[in-house]
């Protein structure tokens, strides 16, 4: 069986020095292979085949057969890595704490320690009534997660 580990070193041996970066391998029974790839700027096709010619090329199918699917991340799908989150500062997400309930707003800055995210601010905005005031006011607050508190984070996709 393909190893996840080998298929992830080639892959960021491949898309080292370019704005592409690795978000998932999986490797599931049957040799199976499906690898999440994002870019700084936007994921092209061009992107994907890149990669998925590289790793085919990689491997004798003689030896080991295999399905590759190399793609980007849905829409819909929870941020994995730091170089996603950094992308994403300024947009509109949500969380969804271990604890607590889930929140929405605005993702303000993350925090790194050794390449992988430490935390994350976001911001809240909503209505609330305010001492002393006969109607509610828009209150924003600003929230600190750590990575160990996140269970998932979502961007909300806005047509606007």
């Amino acid at each position: 069986m393909i190893n996840a580990k080998k298929i992830q070193i080639l892959a960021e041996e491949f898309l080292e020095g370019t704005s592409a970066f690795l978000v998932d391998v999986k490797v599931a029974s049957g040799n199976v292979i499906k690898i999440a790839l994002e870019n700084d700027d936007s994921t092209s096709i061009t992107d994907c085949v890149e990669l998925s010619r590289h790793i085919e090329g990689s491997f004798d199918r003689e030896e080991e057969d295999f399905s590759l699917d190399v793609g980007s991340p849905g829409l819909d799908q929870p941020i994995k890595v730091l170089r996603q989150y950094l992308k994403i500062i300024g947009k509109q997400i949500a969380v969804n704490p271990i604890e607590g309930k889930k929140m929405q707003g605005e993702l303000v800055s993350v925090e790194e320690e050794e390449g992988e995210l430490k935390s994350l601010v976001l911001k809240t905005r909503e209505k609330k009534r305010i001492e002393g005031r006969k109607a509610k006011e828009w209150v924003d607050e600003e929230h600190q997660f750590q990575a160990g508190e996140i269970e998932w984070t979502k961007v909300i996709i806005s047509f606007k």
